[in-house]
């Protein structure tokens, strides 16, 4: 048994959870690996070939890694589970309006749970996984903050992990640059890691199409919503569209509709069917509320407004904001305005690369 423990590390076969599960193994970790079955590409009805996590060459890479190490790899099935709650949520959020995120939703309820369910089966101390993170405890919490390379860095994907959780996750990437990664991969003799190209689009969804994928869900949603209208922010009808979960904030291409002006999906009004547009202006808001928050490096914030600086979807590099928390929902006040806040997206407050909390968006507004 090794001085340092047991640690069930998950590995989807690419080159970050490889690595990782390579270096926890050097540094003395007694290593188990874990790839997991989330979703079957045969019953999604997309166009594209299966790549990603779940597949089968996937699976095969992680465990290629685990017998040339000499560690155990297990593969566990939680198709069920995630496409219970993952892909249900997904489909209920469009249906009401909003853009859900997939993967903070399956990173938060999904893959630690089941990870940790089976470390404690597998008697494990830690889990741990090829995220661009860090954890550190302070003053009795643990910390999420910003990996080293910011580029990469995926802590916007991890607020919602519970304390408990986090007391027992290890980032063994979270200190490194993507280069420093493939280099390493390269000095131990795994130069397919370095070419296998890598996955950004949802596992569930490989051809990026969310509208065949929702008809597919759901095969009367199409013609239960035809039909609605596009509208100004004035009330104006500019045209017809194809139903409303078809659309979301901010999207310009696709819209069919000639205004004289790049136009933009400003709004989405589920109970009248109508896709509001605007101009770039338009998009800008610089309020919001959010909810259901999950606090990481404070308990709570009540009665202390705090500056920070806050993203709205993955890929922001986030706006300064004074946040306040009322009750079990935060009160965002930008310092500027913001373009395509999305409620169902998730908000994340950040103090310097620290985590402090986040939660989902509900509601945009412009404040006086």
């Amino acid at each position: 048994m090794s001085s340092k423990g047991r640690v069930l590390v998950a590995m989807s076969g690419g080159i970050d959870s490889s690595v990782a599960a390579v270096l926890l193994h050097e540094q003395g970790y007694e290593v188990v690996g874990m790839t997991m079955k989330t979703w079957d590409y045969s019953s999604s009805g997309g166009s594209k070939k299966e790549t990603g996590c779940c597949s089968l060459d996937s699976i095969n890479d992680a465990r290629d890694i685990a017998v040339q190490l000499g560690f155990p790899h297990y593969i566990i099935d939680i198709r069920e589970e995630f496409g219970d709650y993952v892909i249900n949520h997904f489909t209920d959020e469009y249906i009401a309006g909003r853009t859900p995120n997939p993967c903070v939703l399956c990173n938060t309820h999904i893959k630690w749970d089941a990870l940790l369910r089976r470390a404690d089966k597998l008697s494990c101390d830690f889990i741990a996984t090829g995220h661009y993170a860090n954890i550190r405890e302070e003053n009795g919490r643990y910390v999420i903050s910003k990996g080293k390379d910011h580029n990469k860095d995926q802590s916007y994907a991890l607020w919602g992990i519970s304390q408990e959780s986090l007391s027992r996750t290890i980032f063994p990437l979270g200190h490194l640059h993507k280069t420093e990664i493939r280099q390493m991969a390269m000095d131990r003799g795994f130069d397919a890691l370095v070419k296998k190209a890598e996955s950004y689009e949802i596992c569930f969804i490989p051809d990026n199409d969310y509208r065949g994928f929702l008809k597919r869900r759901v095969p009367t949603l199409q013609a239960e919503v035809a039909g609605g209208e596009f509208v100004l922010e004035d009330g104006t009808v500019v045209g017809k569209h194809e139903g409303y979960p078809f659309y979301t904030i901010g999207q310009r291409k696709g819209l069919g509709v000639a205004l004289g002006y790049p136009a933009f999906v400003t709004r989405i009004e589920k109970d009248t069917n109508r896709v509001v547009l605007g101009n770039y202006e338009q998009l800008a808001k610089n309020g919001m509320n959010v909810g259901k928050l999950s606090m990481v490096k404070y308990e709570n914030l009540h009665g202390r407004p705090t500056e920070t600086v806050t993203k709205v979807r993955y890929n922001d590099p986030g706006t300064a904001a004074t946040i306040e928390q009322v009750g079990d929902k935060m009160l965002v006040q930008f310092h500027a305005g913001v373009n395509a806040i999305a409620p169902g997206q998730a908000a994340v407050f950040y103090e310097g690369d620290d985590v402090i909390g986040g939660g989902w968006i509900e509601t945009s507004f412009n404040l006086e």
